[in-house]
C-alpha cells in the first residue's frame, strides 16, 4: 500500500499522522496490508533530514507495528507538479497546505496597496484575482492527483477556508489584517518603505464551500464524498487539556504566524526590515484584538474526503 503526505513540513506532527494511519490499518486485522510505503512530500528546501532523524526515535513508524512494516521516503517537489507515477498511490492526504497558492496572483500591486491579503477594504479585482488563482491551482492539483491515485483510491484534504461566499463581507483572516496594520504603522514610523508594503501580498487563499465543490465537479477525476469544517482557535493550545500558558495568546499567535510568514517577509523586504520588531508589535495588536473580541477568534478549516473515480468523462 502506497500513501503520500502532501505538504508534510518537518515537525513531529508528520510522524503522528503516520502512526495514526498504521493504527487504523491494524484494525483491519487479516485484511490489513503487511507493508506500507509512505512518501513525505514538501518543497525541496524543507528540512527532510530533521524528519528522518525523528524517525530513528519513533518506534511506531520505523519498525514493525501491529505486524505492519512501514517504509518512509522523501518526495521533494511542488504538489502543483507531478510527483508520482501513474496509478501509484492508494491514499493521499494533506493538512494545512492546499491554501498555499503556486504564486501570488497577478495585478495586486495596483489594487491592494494597503493590504497584504483580501480585506474588507479590498476592491473586487483583488478577491477575483485570488479566486481565479485558487481555481487554476486546485484544478491542476486535482488533475495531477487523479493521474497518480489508483481508481477507487482515497484522498483527504484539510486546509484554511471561509464560511461566506464574499471574502470582503467578513474579515475571516483577521491575523493577516493585523499584520497589514503592523506594517503600515512601521511605514508611518519610517521603518518600512511604503512601496515595499504596497507590493507585498501573501500567496494564500481560503476558498468557500462553493468554490471547492465547483472545482471538484469541473475537473472530474474525483467524487466528493464528504465535506466538513472545524473552527481552529488562533491560539490552538486553548483546546489542549492541562495546558499551562506561559505566554500571552498574542505572543503565541505571533510565533505561529511568524513561523510561516517570516521567510516571505525577509525575501520581499530584505535587510531593511526588523523582523523581531514586526512581530513584537504584531503580538501586541493580536492581544489587543483578542481582549475586545466578543466571539472566539478562530480559523475556518475545511476537511474534505474524495474518491478517485473508476472512470472519468
Amino acid at each position: 500500500m502506497k500513501i503520500a503526505d502532501l505538504g508534510c513540513s518537518s515537525g513531529p506532527n508528520t510522524l503522528l499522522v503516520i502512526s495514526h494511519i498504521i493504527e487504523q490499518l491494524s484494525k483491519l486485522q487479516e485484511h490489513a496490508p503487511r507493508e506500507i510505503q509512505v512518501f513525505l512530500n514538501d518543497l525541496p528546501d524543507n528540512d527532510f533530514n530533521n524528519l528522518f532523524k525523528l524517525m530513528t526515535t519513533n518506534t511506531n513508524t520505523n519498525t514493525k507495528n501491529n505486524n505492519i512494516e512501514c517504509y518512509i521516503y522523501g518526495a521533494p517537489g511542488s504538489f502543483y507538479g507531478r510527483l508520482f507515477p501513474n496509478n501509484c498511490l492508494h491514499f493521499a492526504y494533506s493538512s494545512a497546505s492546499i491554501h498555499w497558492l503556486s504564486q501570488i496572483p497577478q495585478g495586486l500591486e495596483k489594487n491592494n496597496k494597503e493590504n497584504i491579503y483580501i480585506a474588507t477594504t479590498s476592491p473586487p479585482q483583488v478577491s477575483e484575482a485570488y479566486s481565479k488563482q485558487f481555481e487554476r491551482d486546485f484544478t491542476n492539483f486535482l488533475k495531477l492527483r487523479g493521474e497518480e491515485i489508483r481508481a477507487s483510491g482515497r484522498m483527504v484534504l484539510g486546509f484554511l477556508g471561509r464560511s461566506v461566499a464574499d471574502p470582503t463581507s467578513k474579515d475571516e483572516f483577521k491575523p493577516y489584517t493585523l499584520l497589514s496594520e503592523t506594517l503600515s504603522d512601521m511605514v508611518s514610523e519610517g521603518l518600512v518603505k511604503e512601496d515595499d508594503l504596497h507590493s507585498f501580498n501573501i500567496p494564500i487563499y481560503g476558498p468557500s464551500v462553493q468554490e471547492i465543490e465547483a472545482a471538484v465537479k469541473s475537473e472530474g477525476s474525483f467524487n466528493l464524498d464528504r465535506m466538513e469544517f472545524v473552527f481552529v482557535p488562533w491560539d490552538a493550545k486553548e483546546d489542549c487539556n492541562n495546558y499551562e500558558k506561559t505566554n500571552t495568546s498574542g505572543k503565541i499567535v505571533a510565533k505561529c504566524v511568524r513561523a510561516f510568514l517570516e521567510p516571505l517577509l525577509v525575501v520581499h523586504f530584505g535587510s531593511s526590515i526588523n523582523v523581531d520588531r514586526v512581530f513584537d508589535v504584531y503580538a501586541e495588536k493580536v492581544e489587543e484584538h483578542l481582549s475586545v473580541s466578543v466571539e472566539r477568534s478562530s480559523y475556518f478549516f475545511h476537511v474534505i474526503s474524495l474518491t478517485r473515480k473508476t472512470t472519468t468523462a
